[in-house]
C-alpha cells in the first residue's frame, strides 16, 4: 500500500468521518487478501510495514484523526450489540482476544473452503484505550473472566446467552458448546500466545506461524462448525495489536519523555503531560474508560527489562482496529 496523492488528497480534503472510513477501508485492502501458507509470515511482516506508511502519515501529519477516533468511528462493542439485537433467532460471538485485522484472510479463506457463508468482513474501532476491561465493560461486563462457566448473568448487552471465557485447545472448547441457542464464547488465544512471544528475539514472525498453524487446523474449524450450526456466528475481537518490534527508535529527547511516560508500555492511566513533541510522541485522550495517555504511533524506546516486540494499547491501526466477520455454515 503505497500513499498515493489520490489517498492523501482523501485523507486532508476530507471530513474526519470521511478520512477515518477512507483509512479503514486502505487497511482492510491490504490485509484481507489472500495469504499463501508457504510465506505467511514474510508476507505479513510486509503488509505490516506497508500500513505503517499510513501510521506515520496518521501520526506526522493528520494526528488530529486520531483525537476525533473517539467520537467519529463506530465502536466494536457498539456494533456487536446492534449485531446481536437482530433477528436472529440463534446466535453466536467468538471473540478471539487480541485478533488483529493482520489474520482475517485466514478466516475468510478458511470460511470459503470449509463450506462456510460469508455474509460480512469488515473492521470497527476498539476501546480507548485498546485493553481488554475496557472493551468488556464496554459490553457490560465486569471483565471477561465473569463469561467463565456461563457466569455472564443477564445485565450485559448481550443477555440472553450461555457464556464461557477460557484458554483450552479448540477440541475442548467444541466439546463445551451445548444446543443452548446463544452463545458468547470469548477465547484468551491469540493474546496468551502475544505476550508469551513478546521478548527479544521473538515477535510478528513467531507469532504469525503459530496463527497460520491454529486458524487453518482441523480442531479450530471444527469448533467454529459446532458454534456456527443453527446459528448465525460472530468473529471479532477486543483489540488488535502492534508489532513493536518492526518500530522505529524515537529520537532521543522524545524517547526519553516516553521512557519516563510510559515505561515499556503504551498507555498509562490519569492524566498526564502529553510532551512539548510537534508532532507528538503521545495524546492525552478521555474515554468513558476514564482518561489515559497513549503512545502515538510507530515509535519504540529502550527500557528496563526490554520494550516488548508484541503490544497494545497505544494509538497505531493494528492495535485500534478490530475484525468483523459474520458467517453461517
Amino acid at each position: 500500500m503505497a500513499l498515493d496523492t489520490r489517498h492523501l488528497g482523501d485523507l486532508t480534503n476530507a471530513t474526519d468521518e470521511e478520512a477515518w472510513r477512507a483509512v479503514f477501508d486502505l487497511v482492510l485492502e491490504t490485509c484481507c487478501a489472500p495469504l499463501s501458507v508457504n510465506n505467511a509470515s514474510a508476507e505479513v511482516t510486509r503488509r505490516d510495514r506497508s500500513i505503517g506508511e499510513l501510521d506515520h502519515f496518521l501520526s506526522s501529519v493528520a494526528w488530529d484523526l486520531w483525537e476525533a477516533f473517539g467520537d467519529v468511528v463506530p465502536r466494536n462493542a457498539d456494533q456487536v450489540s446492534e449485531w446481536w439485537g437482530k433477528p436472529y433467532s440463534k446466535k453466536a460471538v467468538l471473540i478471539l482476544d487480541g485478533l488483529s485485522l493482520r489474520e482475517m484472510p485466514w478466516i475468510i479463506e478458511g470460511a470459503k473452503e470449509r463450506g462456510f457463508t460469508l455474509h460480512a468482513s469488515t473492521a470497527y474501532g476498539a476501546e480507548i484505550p485498546s485493553e481488554t476491561n475496557a472493551f468488556a465493560k464496554a459490553l457490560g461486563f465486569n471483565s471477561r473472566s465473569q463469561l467463565q462457566n456461563n457466569g455472564g448473568g443477564m445485565l450485559h448487552r448481550l443477555a440472553p446467552a450461555q457464556t464461557e471465557c477460557i484458554d483450552l485447545p479448540w477440541k475442548d472448547c467444541g466439546d463445551l458448546i451445548d444446543p443452548s441457542p446463544n452463545w458468547i464464547f470469548w477465547h484468551q488465544w491469540p493474546d496468551t500466545k502475544l505476550h508469551a512471544t513478546a521478548g527479544a528475539g521473538q515477535g510478528l514472525s513467531v507469532l504469525t506461524n503459530d496463527i497460520s498453524a491454529q486458524l487453518t487446523s482441523d480442531d479450530f474449524w471444527a469448533f467454529l462448525e459446532r458454534l456456527a450450526t443453527g446459528r448465525r456466528l460472530l468473529i471479532t475481537s477486543d483489540h488488535g495489536y502492534a508489532a513493536t518490534g518492526e518500530f522505529f527508535d524515537a529520537p532521543d529527547e522524545q524517547a526519553a519523555f516516553l521512557k519516563s511516560a510510559l515505561k515499556s508500555g503504551r498507555l498509562v492511566s490519569g492524566d498526564h503531560d502529553p510532551g512539548p513533541f510537534v508532532p507528538p510522541v503521545a495524546l492525552q485522550a478521555n474515554s468513558p474508560h476514564g482518561p489515559h495517555l497513549l503512545a502515538l504511533g510507530r515509535w519504540k524506546w529502550r527500557s528496563q527489562g526490554g520494550y516488548p516486540t508484541l503490544a497494545h494499547g497505544g494509538l497505531s491501526l493494528l492495535e485500534m482496529l478490530c475484525p468483523f466477520i459474520e458467517l453461517t455454515k
